[in-house]
């Protein structure tokens, strides 16, 4: 049974095949989807390249979301690729080094509204920018978090951005069920990716979930997160939104 069969699914942040998003598009093509992915800047390159180690290439659209003119036009370039919209995947997050890194009480305004942009503020803007391509049947958006109820070390305001990233995956919800739009958020343990390296410390978060983990954890399969982006992708939780499903081993259930 393919859990996806003929589902059209956008999923944004796709750099290497080492990230979630990538797993995710895989596994939906494996699960019958047509995927469409976006990028942008220099990255756009890589995600083109990244698009041929997919079971099948899937096209690639350019999208900032940041970049209003790229949202106002994101409707019509999906529609070049596939007529409707069942699914969007948000793997978005970005932070300026001045706000990660232990910082927190030294960081400037500026660096925070990039991070708060980039990593909160585009759900909405990704959700309204795809809302009038999904079916009157509903669609699934998913969205990638890291566990914002603590204070991580060296996380800092990506840690405040994800909570406003979660808080808003609530009021999205909220405001599209009428729509019969269902909004949901993978909380993942720390995976080896591109953009986890590129946070100060991250070798700290590896020794927590080795201790704390009551399942064994492999910081470097990022596959069982993805699993649970294609399940709430699917048909299979009609009724499930404005949730946060954990994917961590079990740690966030786990006391100091």
């Amino acid at each position: 049974m393919s859990l996806l069969k003929g589902k059209n699914i956008l999923v944004t942040g796709v750099l290497t095949d080492s990230s979630i998003a990538f797993h995710i598009a895989k596994l939906a093509q494996e699960q019958g989807a047509n995927v469409v992915l976006t990028g942008f800047g220099k990255g756009l390159s890589l995600t083109t390249r990244i698009s041929a180690r997919l079971p099948e290439q899937a096209p690639v659209i350019e999208l900032d979301v940041t970049n209003t003119d790229h949202l106002a036009n994101l409707s019509t370039e999906i529609k070049k690729h596939v007529p409707h919209l069942d699914g969007v995947v948000h793997s978005i997050g970005f932070a300026p080094q001045a706000a990660l890194g232990g910082n927190f009480l030294n960081t400037a305004w500026e660096d925070v509204a990039i991070a708060v942009h980039t990593s909160t503020f585009s759900f909405k803007s990704l959700a309204m920018a795809t809302r009038d391509l999904f079916p009157e049947s509903g669609a699934s958006i998913v969205g990638l978090t890291f566990d914002a109820t603590v204070a991580w070390p060296k996380y800092d305001w990506m840690g405040v951005a994800k909570a406003g990233l979660e808080s808003a995956s609530r009021y999205l919800a909220r405001d599209l069920g009428k729509d019969n739009v269902r909004v949901n958020l993978i909380a993942a343990g720390p995976i080896g990716t591109m953009a986890a390296k590129s946070i100060p410390g991250f070798q700290e978060f590896e020794s927590v979930w080795n201790a704390r983990s009551p399942l064994h954890w492999d910081i470097s399969d990022p596959e069982p997160a993805a699993r649970g982006a294609i399940a709430l992708l699917s048909d299979w939780f009609p009724k499930t939104t404005g949730e946060i499903i954990h994917v961590d081993g079990g740690v966030h259930a786990i006391g100091g």
